[in-house]
């Protein structure tokens, strides 16, 4: 059986990337397709040694720094792969890779981090935040925006099984694309050593610093708590604008090597995380190490962090994205912290772990393709 695994684009490490390392570690003689190659021979390396397959995005200009700004053309591009040699098309999608081409013959399951943000539910907050919510230039975004959610759609069509990386991103497939999904949870990476550790006294975030993970709230709302202080890790657009803002107890690391960022979740007071996120592996990499999480109670966390209402609660849940619900969740935090122990944040992390996604995605394909195969004798 031939296999094709296709990814919207390669160009930081992320969680899509940590499953995508995952899915090609079940099926190491894959063929891997994506938009754009960027990654530094660091991060490429963790995909192990393979031949991985580019559009023509890789070669227009500019596209090394300012890819993204070929959106419009992400869709001819992922259709422009000729898949039909795969008996098995696997997509790892939260823009175009669902959209690969395929034919009646192939099996397409697609694991999907949630539908196009930008063209369904976070399209009006980019618009604003981006500056692009008025004028012409605005109306011709929301054109383009348009026309890119009518192909998401109808190219939804292609797949033949969702899977969804949370509860909350199957309810999204079901709203957007009216399709059911199975749920596998992402896997999240366990730290080497499992010890006990003196927590310093900073607070922390990691995250890519882009609009709609609201680095710029936890900035701000520390300028609420000048006696404590908030360490940022990551890089991004957005990072110029959050440096201006950000007070004199707050310090942006930038993009940090990984002994370095894991030493920081390892140690924090606790970790600080303010997205609507569809899953949020960053929260659990922290609970990992022992960590509390303050997140903002919407969305995927509800799935992945227990709240003081729990029995063994492995965190503080804030309801507003505010700096103002941000300072209070760090206040309730810290009257609470003694209930929170590095041993429940730990045991509910492991629910998460590489053995078991590997182990539940690889049934699952198993299944889909007993009952393909099933069909087609039918037929």
């Amino acid at each position: 059986m031939r296999i094709a695994i296709v990814h919207d684009w390669l160009d930081t490490w992320g969680g899509a990337e940590l499953v995508l390392a995952e899915l090609l570690a079940l099926y190491p003689d894959a063929d891997l397709f994506t938009l754009v190659d960027f990654m530094t021979p660091q991060d490429r390396a963790r995909l192990r040694p393979r031949s991985i397959r580019t559009s023509f995005i890789q070669r227009l200009p500019f596209a090394r720094t300012a890819f993204r700004r070929y959106l419009p053309l992400f869709p001819r591009a992922i259709e422009s792969f000729d898949l039909s040699a795969y008996d098995l098309v696997i997509s790892s999608s939260h823009a175009v890779a669902k959209g690969a081409r395929t034919t009646s013959a192939q099996l397409h399951i697609c694991y999907c981090y949630t539908p196009m943000r930008y063209a369904w539910d976070l399209r009006d907050q980019y618009l604003r935040q981006t500056g692009l919510d008025r004028g012409f230039k605005g109306r011709a975004v929301r054109r383009s925006l348009a026309r890119l959610r009518s192909w998401d759609r109808g190219a939804s069509k292609r797949v033949d099984c969702f899977v969804a990386i949370s509860q909350t991103i199957a309810e999204r497939i079901r709203r957007c694309y009216d399709r059911e999904s199975a749920v596998i949870f992402p896997p999240v990476p366990a730290p080497s050593i499992d010890t006990e550790v003196s927590r310093d006294s900073a607070y922390v975030t990691v995250s890519r610093l882009v609009p709609y993970k609201r680095v710029d709230l936890i900035v701000d709302a520390f300028r609420l708590l000048p006696d404590r202080q908030l360490v940022v890790i990551g890089d991004g657009p957005e990072r110029a604008r959050i440096e201006a803002a950000a007070g004199p107890n707050v310090r942006l690391l930038g993009r940090a090597p990984d002994e370095i960022r894991d030493r920081w979740l390892g140690t924090a007071r606790a970790f600080v995380f303010a997205a609507e996120e569809d899953f949020g592996i960053a929260p659990l990499e922290a609970q990992a190490r022992g960590t509390p999480v303050i997140a903002y109670g919407r969305g995927g966390v509800l799935e992945t962090i227990r709240g003081l209402n729990a029995a063994a609660p492995t965190g503080v849940l804030f309801t507003e994205q505010t700096p103002e619900a941000i300072a209070a969740g760090v206040r309730v935090y810290e009257a609470n912290a003694q209930r929170i122990t590095a041993s429940a944040c730990r045991e509910n992390a492991a629910r998460f772990s590489a053995h078991r996604f590997r182990r539940e995605f690889a049934a699952l394909v198993t299944a889909r393709q007993r009952e393909f195969a099933d069909r087609g004798r039918a037929s």
